[in-house]
C-alpha cells in the first residue's frame, strides 16, 4: 500500500507545482488580464482535477451527498467569515448591470469553486487517501492525526501557489491566504463534504467582487 500512499502524496507534488507554475507564468511573467488568467487557470487546473478524480475512482454524488446538511452549515459559517474579511480591506469599485453578472458568474462562482477544488478539497482527499493506504484512518487517533496532516498539505499547496504571484512575495504576503484557505480546508476535513469549501471560497470570491476587484486580495492578479 505503500506505492498508493506516494502516488497520492505525487499528486499534491504536481497541483503545487502546477499552482505556482500558472501564477507565476501568467500573472508574473505574462501579466495578463484577471478574466484571461482565470481562463487559463481554469483550462490547466480543471483537467488536471478531473485527471485526479478519475484516478482515484471518486463518485462526485457520494462526496456531495456525505453529511451534505453538515456542509452546508461549514459554508454558511464559514462564508461569514471570510466575506467578514473581505468587508474589512479597502473597497474599489466594480461593473454596473450586466458586466457585474459575468462578473459575479466568472470571477466569484467559478474563480471561487476552482480555488476550492484546486487548493483544499483535491489536497485534502489525495492526503486522506494516502493515510488510509497506510491504515492510519482505521482509528480515531489516526483520523485525527490524517485529518492534521491533511490541512499541512492543503496549506503547503496554497502556500506554493499564492508565491507564484509577485504580489504575494512581500513579507507576510502569503500570511491572508494561508489563514482564509485554512480555515476553508478545516471546515472540509470536519464535515467531509466539498460543499463546506466550494461554496465558503464562493461566497468570499463573490463579496470581493462586490467590494472591490482592485483592491480586495482574495482577487487576483492585480498590478500595479
Amino acid at each position: 500500500m505503500f506505492q498508493v500512499f506516494a502516488l497520492n502524496f505525487g499528486w499534491i507534488v504536481a497541483a503545487a507545482l502546477l499552482g505556482f507554475a500558472i501564477a507565476a507564468v501568467f500573472a508574473g511573467i505574462l501579466r495578463l488580464p484577471r478574466s484571461l488568467y482565470l481562463a487559463i487557470y481554469l483550462a490547466l487546473a480543471g483537467p488536471f482535477l478531473y485527471a485526479f478524480a478519475r484516478w482515484s475512482n471518486l463518485s462526485v454524488n457520494d462526496l456531495i451527498r456525505q453529511n451534505w446538511a453538515w456542509g452546508l452549515a461549514a459554508a454558511v459559517l464559514i462564508g461569514a467569515f471570510t466575506v467578514r474579511n473581505v468587508l474589512s480591506q479597502p473597497g474599489s469599485t466594480h461593473a454596473k448591470g450586466l458586466a457585474l453578472a459575468a462578473d459575479i458568474a466568472w470571477l466569484g462562482v467559478v474563480y471561487g469553486a476552482l480555488d476550492a477544488l484546486f487548493l483544499s478539497v483535491m489536497p485534502v482527499l489525495a492526503s486522506y487517501q494516502a493515510f488510509t493506504a497506510l491504515g492510519w484512518t482505521q482509528t480515531l487517533p489516526g483520523k485525527v492525526l490524517a485529518g492534521i496532516l491533511a490541512l499541512i498539505v492543503s496549506l503547503l499547496v496554497t502556500a506554493t501557489y499564492h508565491l507564484g504571484y509577485p504580489e504575494y512575495r512581500a513579507a507576510g504576503g502569503i500570511k491572508g491566504p494561508s489563514i482564509g484557505n485554512g480555515v476553508i480546508s478545516i471546515g472540509y476535513i470536519l464535515t467531509n463534504n466539498p460543499i463546506s469549501a466550494v461554496f465558503s471560497h464562493i461566497a468570499m470570491h463573490i463579496a470581493g467582487v462586490l467590494h472591490g476587484p482592485a483592491t480586495v486580495m482574495q482577487l487576483p492578479p492585480h498590478y500595479d
